[in-house]
């Protein structure tokens, strides 16, 4: 089980990340939105950027972990009961919502240096 913090601690982590909020926390790779705190209305969770082709995967993966509302329907995106999700599997998606969205030069050199 994680919380908010650890989420914190683990985007700050990535090169180049910034936590804006509006009203909502928030976290940006060059202004571009990989991880956020979900409306409570939406489901609530953790929402992150996924690729269009693993969404549903995930979703299957552990629909107890992962779920999606109606807000995030046709859009790359999941969220996460941060209750039920351990440490390393968060690292794993907060990581892969930055490398979809950082510029691709950047993404190559985190990935190089991993």
């Amino acid at each position: 089980m994680v919380d908010w913090e650890t989420v914190r601690e683990l985007a700050l982590a990535l090169p180049e990340v910034e936590e804006t909020s509006d009203g909502r926390p928030a976290f940006r790779v060059r202004g571009k939105l990989f991880a956020w705190i979900a409306r409570e209305r939406d489901g609530g969770g953790l929402a992150v950027r996924v690729d269009r082709d693993e969404k549903q995967m995930l979703l299957d993966s552990n629909p107890d972990m992962y779920f999606s509302s109606a807000h995030y329907d046709g859009y790359p995106g999941i969220q996460i009961r941060l209750e039920l999700i351990e440490r390393d599997e968060l690292a794993e998606r907060l990581e892969d919502a930055w490398l979809i969205q950082a510029p691709k030069r950047l993404a190559a050199e985190f990935l190089a240096n991993s």
